[in-house]
């Protein structure tokens, strides 16, 4: 009997599934009274009423989507300018290319206490800031109430990971239609959002959804540049479950996490599709004009 290809892989996918099965098995079961660390073990609908109604999850969502949806949209705005730049032929471009990729290998927690040595009141930048005679004093950027400085991070952070997708999806778009439209007129603008832009809509749906759930759920940043009278969720489910021991309500918390980074994704992908699908002349004649 032959055996079929995919039978393959089932010791691999089958693990995989199994290990992020149970984990988030338990989880949901948490979240609803079962698999108690603390107390007794019954099903109820108690701690999602108890969590659902606490401002403070309220404040942490709204403060979490906030820096979230501004840092995937600041690295996805980079990215694109950087990604068509590095498309030409610039001096050192290996060497510009290794400076880009750098915070990928950079740990999360270790680029924060960075960052915060640059934005401090102290920092270097206030200090430039002096020196130069802009400001009379020094700034507050650093763990700011709105989260401009998870934003900053959440950019820097994710830029590399967005241009790696963007780039190779520039890369592959036929340089001959590129050509053709340079030729009928088009200008160069018009050959980004006619051409470009909708070719590469599956690479910016990728990056965007990617880093978007990678900040929802971001801790180290938070923890250290984030807001003093705000928590982001990761740091208010890590707060529920080690310092009040509400493992329960810590459940909920995670599971409105990964319920609004589902949701999130289908948004994101409902406000991009239309772009690659949508049907008009891919030209602007701007020679005939």
């Amino acid at each position: 009997m032959k055996l079929k290809p995919y039978l393959l892989l089932i010791p691999g996918v089958g693990t995989i599934a199994l290990l992020m099965g149970s984990a988030l098995y338990v989880v949901v079961a948490q979240s609803f009274g079962m698999f108690s660390l603390t107390g007794e073990t019954n099903p109820t609908l108690e701690y999602w009423q108890t969590t659902l109604n606490d401002p403070v999850l309220w404040r942490s969502v709204g403060y979490s989507l906030r820096t979230s949806i501004l840092g995937t949209l600041g690295a996805v705005a980079f990215a694109y300018p950087i990604a068509l730049w590095l498309q030409k032929e610039v001096p050192g471009k290996p060497a510009i290319i290794g400076v880009l990729r750098a915070p990928m290998f950079v740990p999360g927690l270790v680029a924060a206490f960075l960052l915060m040595n640059v934005i401090a009141y102290h920092g270097i930048f206030n200090e430039l800031l002096l020196l130069m005679g802009i400001i009379d004093k020094p700034m507050r950027l650093a763990n700011d109430q709105f989260g401009w400085s998870i934003v900053v991070l959440q950019i820097w952070k994710n830029l590399p990971f967005a241009l790696i997708l963007i780039t190779g999806s520039i890369a592959s778009i036929r340089t001959d239609l590129l050509d053709a439209a340079l030729d009928l007129g088009a200008s160069r603008w018009s050959r980004f959002k006619n051409i470009i832009f909708p070719l590469t809509i599956p690479a910016l749906q990728a990056a965007s959804i990617l880093v978007f759930i990678g900040a929802l759920g971001d801790f180290s940043f938070a923890a250290v540049a984030g807001s003093r009278s705000s928590y982001s969720l990761a740091m208010l489910m890590n707060i529920t479950a080690t310092q009040y021991y509400e493992w329960e309500n810590s459940a909920v918390i995670a599971m409105v996490i990964m319920i609004l980074a589902a949701i999130s994704a289908v948004i994101l992908t409902l406000l991009t599709q239309p772009f690659a699908t949508r049907k008009k002349p891919v030209i602007t004649l701007e020679a005939s004009k």
